[in-house]
């Protein structure tokens, strides 16, 4: 007998996932021995040896569920699950069942609110029937009109057989309160109107709409060989097509300001009362969902959480309560669910309210933040005890969080989950205005759906979550204020953390500089933060160490900026050391001495580096004029002539420059307002405005550099581009570098995967304000240089002739994106985010601005751009040689 399924929870502690396979030009190993091969196609390959057992477990996943439906189709992904079963243009109704139970196997389908999952589970021996019989399933069933009617009905029993179970009523109803307006809404099921029109033609319309190859991914676990599986994987599907684009959905957003609470409550024969309350929470993605789980595992996760230990064990006011949360691709919610007595119920939901009004995190034991963290890793870990959980596994993180670094990623996040990260998420998400919750009573009670409602306003009103809690449900309230003397101040709150990160940019660096003191800026840096007029060099030292502090200062080719991080805590002793680093140096010449040695043997690392070598010359290379053309960190012998006068003389022009001050955590405003007040009126002075040159290029279009005793050649290949005031240019060229880079972009195919020339091979576009390059690189064998070189005129070549697939670009795109966000997670990422646009000219949101504008961005734009800005004419070549 054929079962099918809906699997509805994609938490990383719950399987999912979802994707595709084809013929190979991505490839890549882990320590863990799984081979992930992505087809030309876009169909994704993962195949992971297991030799446990004599088993092979194979599932196709399809980025195609109840999510990807209209409202009057709604039911169509699960009725197609059931479908497939019935017969193939090779298989008749249920041969492929009685195919894969022949040998000894298993197998099933699942269908989800974001993917399909067809499955099964054969002797090793016969893992090419389990890849047939599946793949066959997936894109060449019949839809037959009579088995369509027949299985028709047995969808609409099992319609019906839900709406007998408290459970699944409830879900039903929650689900059309929490994601009201978006595809979500609907049960996966369907309704019995939509299941009941659909005809064999919308399900065809609707696999040649959804199942297209790029969005798909074929996992296969257990004691295989890879090459074979490989080579059956293409054979099988490396010929599919697709017939359009695939987008990824964006993200459902939680409402900043609920209109709850809101209850409801449906009467009916119900023998007990089943309760169900929800909150709205991000994607499974979102890097909160580990302390959302660890939230959710302490308040009702089990026998010895919170909320069970409070209302079953000790109030005895229910029969079972629980709290977890449902993480999928694009939303979630908190789940609480509660089963008890109907003259219980008006007590028990007072006191669950009076209970979530008045709960502090900050009150779990060590013990018990141990306890939840374990029983979460062990979940995840058991989850692979069999070779059909690793499958599952494995197919959710590279279908869904790109990978098992997720994984790493999450288990990361929970150790390093504490109480104060606990509230700051129960505070942004447990609230009552955004409390929606549905009671079945039996039909005698009297409680109504508006009296639950009332308790809830009464019990927990919005006015009793903190300032920092509405603070951390707020991201952007972000204020930029004018300060005295032309600087500015950027206040960034996040109350995630208790931390603060500060970052103070100025406009100068090496563009304060003449071509004989080139390498001063750099010193400086490393000089100004080894002591001040009241504390040495080891006192700073010591002093950072005992607040989990650090300071550092860095400059660059047009800026010069000093940053801070330390816990919000210090915010009282940490500021006033870094008003005296700026404004009371020392300037000690013995720490100026440490500071030129540590200059000069960075130099010389980077010289017996052949890359080290390479990007410290190529801005003297490319550039003639202005500070591009000098060495950032100077020659030895400059660097070793250098005084202490000219480090302050530097210092004393720098240091009155108008400031940009970033700060972004957890902080006082008012305290931080002043402290940046202050800082203005003792360093800056009237003085001329920085001026960004437009730099002339050198005449000498190639340089070959020689590191005697290498096995490598490098090669970059650099084009002049526009600076970053040009913005459409810059988003068409941020666009076209996503797509040349990376293992899945074009170089990497062509010139690695393709002919074997290089371990690495990429591109990389910098802009400052007035000037840009955008350049390939390639590592190869010195026999291989010419080969190099042609392949990046063919690649050049073929960028001008024809335009860029569509989905190419869209890769391109949600890498810049993800790219974005997984750079801007740190609080001192987004301090110095904003303080170097600003002191640069633009405004905080021009780098967002910049992706957006990358969306609108055509392959025929992207073809202009190679014409005007990558012509082999215009480009200069810098070769490091054995």
């Amino acid at each position: 007998m054929v079962l099918t399924g809906c699997q509805t929870h994609t938490s990383k502690t719950s399987p999912a996932g979802s994707a595709a396979t084809a013929p190979p030009l991505l490839t890549q190993r882990n320590a863990e021995d799984t081979r992930i091969v992505r087809l030309e196609n876009g169909l994704t390959v993962l195949i992971k040896q297991d030799d446990r057992f004599p088993l092979v477990n194979a599932r196709l996943y399809v980025h195609a569920g109840s999510g990807y439906e209209t409202p009057e189709i709604a039911g169509i992904s699960h009725l197609l699950e059931h479908m497939v079963f019935k017969g193939t243009k090779k298989r008749g109704p249920g041969q492929s069942a009685r195919d894969i139970e022949a040998v000894g196997g298993s197998m099933n389908a699942a269908t989800s609110f974001d993917y399909t999952v067809y499955y099964v589970e054969v002797p090793d021996e016969k893992w090419k029937i389990g890849l047939d019989v599946i793949t066959d399933m997936a894109f060449n069933a019949v839809i037959d009109p009579g088995e369509l009617a027949s299985e028709r009905l047995v969808v609409l029993e099992e319609l019906e057989r839900g709406e007998d179970t408290p459970g699944s009523r409830l879900f039903k109803t929650l689900q059309g309160m929490v994601w009201h307006g978006t595809t979500y809404e609907w049960p996966i099921i369907g309704y019995r109107e939509t299941v009941s029109a659909l005809t064999d033609k919308d399900i065809h319309a609707y696999v040649a709409e959804h199942y297209q190859p790029q969005s798909m991914l074929l996992a296969v676990v257990g004691k295989v060989d890879p090459d074979a599986v490989l080579a059956e994987a293409r054979r099988l599907l490396g010929g599919l097509k697709n017939t359009r684009p695939f987008s990824p959905p964006e993200p459902i957003a939680v409402p900043a300001e609920g209109n709850g609470p809101r209850v409801v409550t449906l009467p009916g024969k119900w023998n007990k009362v089943y309760l169900g309350a929800t909150f709205p929470i991000p994607h499974a993605a979102s890097a909160k969902i580990p302390g959302i789980e660890l939230l959710c595992q302490l308040l009702g996760g089990g026998d010895s959480s919170r909320l069970y230990r409070t209302f079953k064990y000790d109030k005895q006011l229910v029969d079972d309560i629980s709290l977890s949360p449902l993480s999928i691709e694009r939303g979630g919610m908190l789940y609480l669910s509660a089963t008890l007595d109907a003259d219980k119920l008006e007590t028990f939901w007072t006191e669950l309210m009076a209970e979530l009004a008045s709960f502090d995190p900050q009150d779990f034991t060590d013990r018990e933040i141990e306890r939840a963290r374990l029983n979460l890793e062990d979940s995840l870990f058991l989850t692979k005890e069999t070779l059909s959980g690793l499958a599952s596994k494995l197919g959710y993180f590279h279908f869904f969080e790109n990978g098992e670094q997720a994984e790493r990623n999450y288990l990361y996040a929970l150790s390093h989950t504490g109480r104060d990260e606990l509230k700051a998420l129960y505070g942004e998400y447990l609230r009552p205005d955004r409390l929606s919750a549905c009671v079945l009573t039996p039909e005698d009670a009297t409680t109504t759906g508006d009296r639950l409602t009332a308790i809830a306003e009464e019990g927990w009103p919005l006015k009793s979550l903190t300032a920092s809690q509405l603070t951390a449900s707020m991201p952007d309230q972000a204020r930029e204020i004018a300060l005295p003397g032309g600087n500015t101040l950027v206040v960034l709150p996040d109350d995630t953390l208790p931390y603060t990160a500060m970052s103070i940019y100025w406009t100068g660096g090496d563009g304060e500089l003449t071509p004989e003191q080139q390498g001063l800026a750099a010193l400086t840096a490393k000089a100004l933060t080894r002591g001040t007029m009241t504390m040495s060099a080891t006192g700073i030292q010591d002093f950072l160490a005992d607040h989990a502090a650090g300071v550092g200062a860095s400059s660059g080719r047009n800026v010069f900026a000093l940053e801070t991080k330390f816990p919000s805590r210090f915010t009282g002793e940490v500021l006033p050391l870094v008003r005296d680093i700026l404004t009371a140096p020392a300037f000690d010449t013995a720490e100026i001495e440490r500071a030129r040695q540590d200059q000069i043997a960075a130099i010389r690392r980077r010289e017996d580096q052949p890359l080290g070598l390479a990007f410290r010359h190529l801005f003297p290379f490319l550039y003639k004029t202005g500070p591009y053309a000098l060495l950032h960190q100077g020659t030895v012998e400059e660097v070793q002539a250098m005084t202490r006068d000219d480090i302050v003389r530097f210092w004393g022009r720098q240091s009155m420059q108008p400031f940009v001050l970033a700060v972004c955590g957890q902080f006082d405003g008012q305290e931080i307002e002043d402290f940046a007040a202050g800082l203005s009126r003792t360093m800056t002075a009237p003085g001329t405005a920085y001026q960004y040159t437009s730099p002339e290029w050198n005449d000498t279009r190639e340089i070959m550099l020689h590191l005697p005793d290498r096995s490598q050649s490098h090669l970059i290949m650099a084009f002049p581009a526009p600076g970053r005031t040009d913005r459409e240019a810059s988003a068409g060229l941020e666009l076209l570098k996503a797509a040349l880079s990376g293992q899945s972009g074009l170089l990497f195919r062509d010139l690695r995967d393709g002919q074997g020339l290089a371990y690495a091979v990429t591109s990389l576009l910098w802009q400052s304000r007035n000037t840009g390059f955008i350049a390939l690189y390639i590592g190869t064998s010195p026999d291989k240089v010419d080969q190099s070189l042609q392949g990046f005129h063919r690649i050049l070549a073929d960028l001008s002739a024809k335009p860029l697939p569509e989905a190419e670009l869209e890769r391109a795109r949600n890498i810049l994106t993800g790219d974005y966000y997984q750079e801007h997670q740190s609080l001192i990422s987004r301090s110095r985010e904003a303080a170097s646009l600003l002191t640069q000219g633009f405004d905080r949101e021009y780098d967002h601005e910049i992706i957006e504008l990358a969306r609108t961005i055509t392959p025929e734009r992207i073809r202009q751009l190679v014409r005007e800005y990558l012509d082999p004419d215009k480009a200069y070549l810098m070769q490091v040689t054995p």
